[in-house]
């Protein structure tokens, strides 16, 4: 764990004292000689710890060629005091090129991923370089190696390069080379030379005489003149900062007591007045007696790099942005003051425990997923995630992996996504809205439209609904509510819920929900305290049971108001899983409901206006004949998105040759005018076919006049025909069909055996244009069986659709169902049904049926009936 006075560096990587310290190895055999225990053994221990700190490496390896080749390990995975073969040796393959050997992963590497160290893991990344004398003799090599993926730089390599001529110097200087003999001096100028040229200054302290060497290098580090330096461990302790020395005194009593690595950080004061930071490294020595005699160690000016450290340590606690460092165990080794306060809880809190702990709610979530793939990657994660009580917050996060572990920068986004999900939804409720109103607007009928928005309401703002239909009137609300429809989305429930919907209102109580919403006219909640004993809202009978076996746990009532007055309601009930009804959906669902309502209120106020219309529409069509042993039926509809009385028409008459008059026609226009001008001309119709007992070209003639005579000031399509028989035709059944057509659609003559004709002979002008325009006749057979069936556009013309589509689908359509011997009735009845349940406009509909007279009337066609005994036809 890093110190207290530690600065972590964001994404630039962490040198120096932030990664794990390489021991020094003991003295090792090799070949059967033993290795001088003195200084220069130490000191080339020393070489190798150098050569890792200064490459920032957490293994490093010096091999030599002596009388027998051999690699002796001074640091690194293999344990101290033990030598290995040089074969199984990455170094082996530097020796045998004589050239630097840089590998970023050496199980990536064909040469390399044989050797055992490799296949164990542990060398990965790998950098070795030869040493050499000075007259290029390859005297072995130099190493420093890493598990974890790295890059080497070119200074990098550079710098290995520095470390091992400065350790060939000392293997030449001392004479270890030729046999490991020689035992030097301690402190060989060479050996000082190589270090200095190093940049490392170094110490050595005997510890039985108290005598203590610096070198120049380190005296200059210090800013101590070598005349001023009294060379004793109290000149070192008096430039040791008060506040560092303490655990300076611990650090170096405990390599001394136990003989392991001293290591320290520290600031020193010089006698300048300045201050800097350097990192200790050393290594006591024993006497014969095993005793420590010594203390010898190299020491690295830290001060730049500490106040880059405090320069970035400064930046990330001034910055707006939470941070934190965790190392490799995922342990806290930093955090910035806004990381403290978004996480509401002190860094002395948080540092030094591992995350997972820290955070446990982590473990598991988008969190933990992100940070674990950013350094098993080692890629930057960014995402977006939220952390639950006590924090309950969304975070931003950027998880970057680093050589140590990894680095997080985080924003506190909890306004911004509760701003975008109140956009979100905003948007949704805009689009659930439009949603209703286009449903709405494709139907008139009140229970289609509530089942079509429950079915828009449900699942998502309820589990299931019961929607209501409040008829006028005086009385009770009771005996006036009616439930129209439900609507659940787990089809198992569906017989359930209808029975409960059957029978719920002669249930409901006035101080249920629905009574309150009544009463009110404002929204009303319960939760099942409510109902949990019959009687409250329900009386104790099927219905209660059925409540409690829907699982209800919430109910919302609201009414469906429309201009001025309740129209209907709509009950939404949810189930445990999602409890009661909060006040951001109640605020939605009454926006619904007041479409709702006003599209009932539509509703309402179009069927009360189509009722009118059409009562108003039979009541000016006249009642049908039935004469001789011809059938006459007729039909009315009005269109399906209208309420206004229509002109469209029908009429079938006797006249005094004895011969059946069948009309219809459309006059112009959708309101009380065209229904006035449709009156006149019917009835001017009539009186001219009495008067003037001529062919229907002549009587259409006579009716253009009297129109023009009579002011009558309307446009119109008709067709009018007469059914004639001579008494020669009587005896065989035969009738001639004769008409004449002011720009109406053909009649359409069908056989007994559904052979159907359109009777395209030729339209004249519309009645109301021109009174002087001709007019002309058409006839043709009538056999018996036959079927003649007049009608007005309405029925055939589709929007975006020839009309020749329209004629042909209702020929085709009336000649089957006669082919298949529907009565008249069934036949008018099953056109209805078919072509006009979605007629844009008006459709007037007069139908005949020719039977045999040579036998009694059939019963189908109903009593005789003749102008005197006639009645208006109910239908």
């Amino acid at each position: 764990m890093a110190s207290e006075d530690e600065v972590l560096v964001p994404e630039l990587g962490r040198r120096g004292s932030d990664r794990p310290q390489v021991p020094a190895a003991a003295a090792s055999v090799s070949a059967g000689r033993p290795v001088a225990r003195s200084a220069t053994a130490e000191v080339l221990r020393t070489m190798a710890a150098l050569a890792a700190n200064l490459l920032d490496a957490p293994a490093a390896e010096l091999s030599l060629l002596g009388d027998a080749e051999h690699v002796d390990v001074l640091a690194g995975v293999v344990p101290a005091g033990r030598s290995v073969p040089l074969e199984g040796s990455p170094c082996a393959l530097v020796l045998e090129a004589a050239a630097p050997l840089v590998v970023t992963e050496a199980a990536g590497d064909t040469s390399l991923a044989v050797l055992e160290a490799v296949r164990e893991g542990a060398a990965g990344p790998y950098l070795g370089v030869p040493l050499r004398d000075r007259g290029g003799e390859l005297l072995g090599a130099l190493c420093v190696h890493q598990p974890d993926p790295r890059e080497w730089t070119p200074r990098e390599v550079a710098l290995l390069e520095r470390v091992a001529a400065a350790t060939a110097e000392q293997l030449r200087a001392t004479g270890i080379v030729s046999g490991f003999e020689r035992v030097p001096d301690a402190r060989d100028p060479l050996l000082a030379q190589a270090v200095a040229a190093a940049g490392v200054g170094t110490f050595d302290w005997d510890l039985v005489t108290d005598e203590l060497v610096w070198d120049g290098v380190l005296l200059d580090m210090f800013g101590v003149r070598p005349e001023a330096f009294g060379g004793t461990i109290d000149d070192f302790r008096r430039i040791v900062h008060p506040d560092d020395l303490p655990r300076v005194s611990v650090a170096i009593r405990t390599s001394i007591d136990t003989g392991s690595i001293y290591e320290a950080e520290f600031r020193v004061l010089r006698p300048d007045g300045g201050t800097r930071w350097v990192a200790a490294r050393g290594r006591p020595l024993s006497g014969d007696g095993g005793a420590p005699v010594r203390l010898i160690g190299a020491v690295t000016d830290l001060t730049v790099l500490r106040d880059g450290e405090a320069r970035v340590g400064h930046i990330l606690d001034t910055m707006r942005v939470g941070f934190f460092h965790v190392d490799a165990d995922w342990v806290f080794t930093y955090v910035n003051a806004e990381a403290e306060r978004v996480l509401d809880r002190p860094r002395e809190h948080l540092v030094g425990g591992a995350l997972w702990e820290r955070f446990p709610a982590a473990v598991g979530s988008d969190f933990e997923e992100s940070y674990r793939r950013a350094v098993r990657e080692n890629v930057t994660v960014t995402f977006d995630a939220y952390y639950p009580a006590p924090l309950d917050a969304w975070f931003e996060v950027r998880a970057v992996p680093e050589p140590d572990g990894l680095a997080a920068y985080f924003l506190d986004v909890t306004e911004r996504r509760e701003a975008h999900d109140a956009a979100e939804r905003a948007a949704e409720r805009a689009s659930l809205l439009a949603t209703v109103a286009r449903e709405l607007s494709d139907t008139l009928d009140a229970t289609v439209a509530l089942t079509k928005v429950a079915g828009l309401i449900v699942p998502q703002f309820a589990d299931w609904a019961v929607l209501s239909i409040l008829d006028d009137g005086p009385g009770h609300w009771r005996g006036r509510l009616r439930d129209v429809s439900s609507w659940h989305p787990d089809p198992a429930v569906h017989a359930l819920l209808e029975r409960y919907r059957q029978l719920r209102v002669p249930a409901l109580t006035d101080a249920s929900p629905v009574g309150e919403a009544l009463r009110t006219g404002r929204p009303a909640r319960a939760v099942r305290t409510s109902w949990a004993e019959p009687g409250q809202v329900l009386r104790a009978g099927e219905a209660h049971d059925l409540l409690v076996q829907l699982h209800a746990s919430a109910t919302l009532v609201l009414p469906l108001r429309g201009r001025g007055r309740v129209r209907g309601l709509m009950t939404l009930v949810n189930g445990d899983g999602r409890g009661p009804f909060d006040d951001e959906a109640v605020a939605t669902l009454q926006e619904i409901t007041t479409q709702v309502g006003l599209a009932l209120d539509n509703a309402r106020l179009h069927e009360l206006q189509r009722g009118f219309a059409e009562e108003l529409q039979r009541s000016l069509l006249a009642g049908l004949p039935e004469p001789d042993h011809l059938q006459i039926a007729a039909r009315y509809v009005a269109a399906t998105d209208g309420a206004q009385i229509g002109g469209d028409w029908y009429d079938a008459f006797l006249v005094r040759d004895g011969s059946t008059c069948l009309v219809i026609g459309d006059v112009t226009g959708h309101d009380r005018e065209a229904a006035v001008a449709m009156a006149q001309i019917r009835n001017v119709l009539r009186g001219v076919a009495h008067a003037v007992v001529q062919p229907p070209a002549a009587m259409l003639s006579a009716l253009d006049w009297a129109l023009r005579d009579f002011d009558v000031e309307a446009l119109g399509t008709a067709v009018l025909a007469k059914i004639e028989q001579t008494p020669g035709q009587q005896a065989t059944s035969a009738r001639t069909l004769r008409w004449s057509s002011a720009g109406h659609l053909p009649p359409l003559l069908v056989g007994a055996d559904g052979r159907a004709e359109l009777l395209q002979a030729g339209s004249d002008l519309l009645l109301g244009l021109d009174h002087t325009a001709p007019r002309r006749d058409h006839d043709t057979e009538l056999p018996v069986g036959s079927t003649l069936l007049l009608y007005t556009d309405g029925l055939v013309e589709r929007r975006g659709e020839d009309l020749d589509a329209g004629l042909e689908r209702l020929r085709r359509f009336v000649g089957d169902a006669v082919g298949r011997g529907l009565s008249l009735e069934d036949v008018c009845d099953a056109v209805v049904d078919r072509l006009a349940s979605d007629a844009e406009d008006d459709v007037a509909l007069l139908a005949v049926r020719a039977h045999p007279e040579d036998r009694p009337r059939p019963a189908e066609a109903g009593p005789e009936r003749l102008p005197s005994d006639s009645e208006p036809d109910p239908r």
